[in-house]
């Protein structure tokens, strides 16, 4: 890459030392995590493979660009040499914390599809992934985004879901995935609390909490979320009944219809790849205390989609909407951690390889997520207390 100014916000050879600079200081700030002095030279071939501009990057393609002769040494890494993925990932929240923390901050739950063949990866089965937008062979990751006013956002923690019945029921399947023994099965919305209250633990800043349906129909999730006074906006299907405020009981496609034309405000909820997301929207106050629903509707097509939100704070309508539209960064996260990070390029089997490398490209794309906050001009803030 030429350090020439080509035109104006062209890269130059000042920003390309700045980014090995940065590079550098996160080898040698995570590379502690290593015990052996081959595991620290691994570790750093593995993160300039995984933001190296190659096709694919797994463990053969990583060793022939840093100079391997062949992958086994990669391959072990991943798989045998003795490391803690779980520390590496609180070390990488740490590291994205210190950088694009933010009081006003939302973190985001959503799952995502990793396409897989056969059915010997830990936790693959045929099932519906909604990345993949069909049921396939597959497995699914859970994860936990953040996005800050400024729209910096990162993965901050991940869990491999494990099916019940195809996997704990076959003790013997699990052993030879490497599932650990004493593993229980944990739904989804179980593993987003686990995520929640590890966040909750460190003293992560953020005000707001947002997810999609499979989430916001979770009851177990949202008591947890509201016991520990956390505001939400999370998407619910259509036929999701409620208690309005006048004590009348409905479902949210009867309701949608009902409304009058000045029910409906239009507000941009976002930017995203084409401009401003605009769509018209309604809120119903609930009958019970700091809950409000909320319906969005296309401006193109009159498609409905339907929110549950706990606002104990009381915050303005034009709050809500933006916290809803705050929900799309994770999948722009996803796009942008897959294609840049090689989040889903790896082909390891095994359990603990899988946390390992998603660990790794976890702090691969948070690498890039400060390197283009630190190239942003001035502020930028996406929303604010202020929304009317």
């Amino acid at each position: 890459m030429s350090g020439q100014v080509v035109d104006d916000g062209a890269v130059t050879r000042s920003d390309l030392d700045a980014w090995e600079a940065e590079f550098e200081n996160v080898c040698a700030r995570f590379e502690a995590r290593f015990y052996r002095p081959e595991s620290r030279r691994h570790f750093r071939q593995y993160m300039r493979g995984l933001l190296a501009p190659l096709e694919r990057k797994n463990g053969w393609t990583i060793a022939e660009f840093t100079g391997e002769s062949e992958p086994k040494a990669i391959q072990r890494f991943l798989n045998l040499t003795p490391w803690d993925a779980d520390a590496l990932r609180d070390d990488v929240r740490s590291y994205a914390m210190e950088r694009i923390a933010d009081p006003r901050g939302v973190l985001i739950a959503d799952p995502t599809g990793f396409a897989k063949k056969g059915k010997k990866s830990a936790g693959v089965q045929r099932q519906y992934s909604g990345t993949l937008g069909r049921i396939d062979n597959c497995q699914i990751g859970t994860f936990l985004a953040y996005v800050n006013t400024m729209g910096d956002r990162v993965l901050l923690d991940r869990e491999l879901y494990i099916p019940e019945k195809s996997w704990f029921g076959d003790p013997d399947r699990c052993a030879g995935a490497g599932v650990p023994a004493d593993l229980t099965f944990a739904t989804r919305p179980q593993q987003v609390e686990a995520m929640i209250g590890r966040v909750l633990a460190a003293g992560v800043p953020f005000a707001w909490f947002a997810a999609d349906e499979e989430f916001g129909q979770n009851p177990g999730l949202r008591a947890y979320v509201e016991g520990q006074q956390i505001a939400y906006v999370m998407a619910v299907p259509r036929d999701t009944g409620f208690t309005d405020g006048s004590g009348r009981k409905t479902v949210f496609c009867d309701l949608a219809g009902r409304l009058p034309p000045n029910a409906w405000q239009r507000r941009s909820c976002g930017i995203g790849s084409k401009g401003f997301r605009v769509y018209d929207w309604a809120l119903i106050n609930a009958g019970t205390a700091h809950h409000q629903y909320m319906i969005r509707r296309s401006t193109e097509t009159g498609e409905l989609a339907y929110y549950h939100c706990y606002n104990p704070r009381g915050e303005s309508f034009g709050q809500l909407v933006q916290v809803a539209g705050a929900r799309w960064p994770i999948e722009e996260c996803f796009g942008a951690s897959k294609g840049e990070a090689g989040l889903d390029h790896y082909q390891v089997r095994l359990y603990d390889a899988w946390y390992r490398h998603i660990t790794l490209a976890m702090l691969a794309r948070t690498f890039l997520a400060v390197l283009a906050h630190q190239a942003k001009k001035g502020p930028r803030h996406l929303w604010t207390t202020s929304s009317a």
